[in-house]
């Protein structure tokens, strides 16, 4: 491995399996340290494409969103470094896949808990093609004032706090992340920050060791002296033991390996990490920080003397001229999020969307208020759900059930009616649920099922007006409006509809008054003066007895009355009914696989 530097103020990444923290955070960081361009140059989300919406800075940038490994590999040729997101499951096959990449040159695998097999063939290969691997089982690395892999040093102020934002002179391997945060700190402390940093991972076999690391620092002209963490169990630190007897490391290295206390237990312990774990003296903390010691690395008597070895080692390289002082800088803050700035009382934003019916914060949704296990447990219908959505209030029962009835009677009115044929003709076409229904749905209006408002509105102005039938119609008449609700193509005085006589009937029995029902009748006699077919249709009966329900039911006020005459409620209850008729047509249609639709010319009158 050995080399020099990995990364770079350039370096972009290839990021595998969206997480939306860890790459804000990188792009966070590179807006900290100054960065041109975006350290994240592409998401691979398998099986999906697209764009990803993230900050830069002030800046809300799109970021590519590719398939598979092999097309981000191809749209981004400069992104060398690939981040594995992936679970233990597929972590192995993803990096073996981003190695093979003749673009990708670093991979870093997040992953806990993949099979040594898995990670022993992928050192295998990333050490025949001089590849590195970051991993398994690590944070990741970073490159002060320039480029950090995922969730890297936590937080941004953590990073301002220890230096991050700017190149110092250590250069620092780890096993472990979270002690790697630790250690930043304490370095930043002592010294002139961590010149680049890398976590390797706490499995048995990691992708790159401890001494790879180290040799390679020791290559990095601006890396001035080595801080090494190691940890009892496997033997990966007699590797830099021997790099430094045969003097292949000439930077100071200051190390400690944890885990002492493992001598305290009587029998062996399985500390955090899968190889921080001693099988046997050698690979004791007390054997390995002595051979450390030995071989020419500092190495403190306690991790809390950890800190004045890595100050006392600085020191000397300033006093000996090999360390000059760096310059500070002040970094830029990093915008804050508007929903962190809200949570903590800093801005308020006005909200875009009024909702007053339902409420799904909670553990449950709630419909007016009434949650949904209430609605279930204590038997609620249909026609209760719409008196909360619809009326945000529990009507009595006679009026849900009313409107339950009103469903029933409107669901269907056969296959001819404009609505049915739109529909059926629509999905004859091979066109899908959605389409058919809105297409049937398209065709309500004045002319078909739309009149029930128009009713509720004409039967209201003029009962509350006390005009008679006569002076209704008549002024109808003059006004060339015909009174809505009245006439039928089929239904007569001798052939009457037998949904409007069951509504009248319900009504009869239930409701407290009917006045608007006995006006619309009064003015059915009226009308039925004139001609046989203007007989009070469904649309007429549903509008006039909604009217007493309103009024009669005393839960509601003239404005509000007025209002939902207004708004359409009523014509609302005729499109959820027949939806129910149309989606019916639709099935049956594509069940029976009707071909398409051709009307027959002997049905159409062409002339000129």
């Amino acid at each position: 491995m050995a080399t020099g530097q990995i990364f770079s103020k350039t370096t972009q990444a290839l990021f595998y399996n969206y997480k939306q923290l860890p790459i804000q955070r990188m792009l966070d960081f590179d807006f900290l340290c100054g960065r041109e361009t975006p350290s994240v140059a592409g998401i691979i989300n398998p099986g999906s494409d697209g764009f990803q919406k993230l900050f830069f800075g002030q800046e809300e940038i799109a970021i590519p969103v590719h398939p598979t490994i092999e097309a981000a590999c191809n749209a981004h040729p400069t992104a060398d470094v690939f981040i594995n997101f992936a679970s233990f499951r597929s972590a192995a096959a993803s990096s073996m896949s981003a190695l093979k990449q003749p673009t990708i040159r670093v991979v870093a695998i997040i992953a806990e808990g993949v099979p040594e097999s898995d990670t022993k063939q992928l050192i295998s290969y990333a050490r025949a093609n001089n590849k590195v691997i970051i991993g398994p089982a690590t944070v990741g690395g970073i490159q002060a004032g320039a480029f950090k892999i995922g969730d890297t040093a936590g937080t941004i102020d953590n990073i301002i706090q220890c230096k991050l934002y700017r190149p110092g002179s250590v250069g620092f391997v780890s096993k472990s992340g979270g002690m790697s945060n630790e250690m930043y700190n304490t370095i930043a402390r002592v010294t002139d920050g961590i010149y680049e940093g890398i976590a390797i991972g706490g499995d048995v076999f990691p992708g790159s060791t401890l001494s790879d690391h180290i040799l390679r620092f020791n290559n990095i002209p601006q890396v001035k002296m080595m801080v090494v963490l190691g940890e009892l169990g496997g033997k990966d630190e007699y590797s830099l033991v021997e790099a430094l007897k045969q003097g292949k490391v000439q930077k100071p290295v200051v190390a400690w390996v944890s885990g002492t206390c493992a001598r305290l237990f009587k029998s062996e312990v399985q500390f955090g990490h899968a190889g921080a774990k001693s099988g046997g003296e050698l690979e004791s903390a007390q054997a390995k920080n002595q051979a450390l010691k030995d071989a020419g690395a500092v190495v403190p008597t306690s991790y809390e003397a950890l800190e004045t070895a890595i100050k006392e080692t600085f020191e000397k390289l300033v006093e000996d001229g090999k360390i000059s002082p760096v310059t500070e800088i002040t970094p830029p803050p990093i915008p804050e999020d508007l929903k962190t700035a809200i949570k903590s009382g800093k801005v308020r934003a006005p909200t875009h969307i009024i909702s007053t019916i339902s409420d799904d914060r909670g553990e449950e949704p709630c419909y007016a208020g009434v949650p949904m296990s209430t609605i279930i447990e204590q038997g609620y219908g249909v026609g209760d759900v719409i008196s909360l959505l619809w009326f945000k209030r529990s009507l009595p029962r006679y009026c849900t059930q009313f409107i339950e009835m009103c469903i029933m009677l409107c669901a269907d009115h056969g296959p001819c009616v404009s609505g049915a044929h739109n529909s059926i003709v629509t999905a004859r076409a091979g066109k899908d649920l959605v389409s058919s229904l809105v297409s049937g749905l398209l065709t309500i209006g004045p002319r078909f099922g739309g009149a029930i408002d128009d009713a509720a509105r004409y039967f209201k102005d003029a009962y509350d007006r006390n005009l008679t039938p006569y002076e209704f119609v008549e002024g109808m008449k003059k006004k060339g409006i015909r009174v809505p609700g009245i006439g039928h193509r089929i239904k007569s005085r001798d052939n009457r509809d037998k949904r409007v006589q069951l509504l009248q009937k319900y009504a009869h029995t239930h409701f407290p008054s009917v006045k608007y029902m006995e006006y619309a009748v009064q003015v059915e006699t009226y009308t039925l003066s004139k001609a046989n077919n203007l007989v009070l249709n469904v649309d007429g009966a549903i509008g006039s007895l909604f009217l007493d329900l309103l009024s009669g039911s005393g839960m509601f006020s003239k404005q509000e009355i007025d209002e939902i005459v207004e708004i359409g409620y009523l014509n609302g209850l005729f499109v959820l009914a027949r939806s129910i008729g149309l989606i019916g047509h639709t099935f049956d249609q594509k069940r029976l696989k009707q071909p398409l639709y051709r009307h027959p010319w002997e049905d159409v009158l062409y002339t000129k």
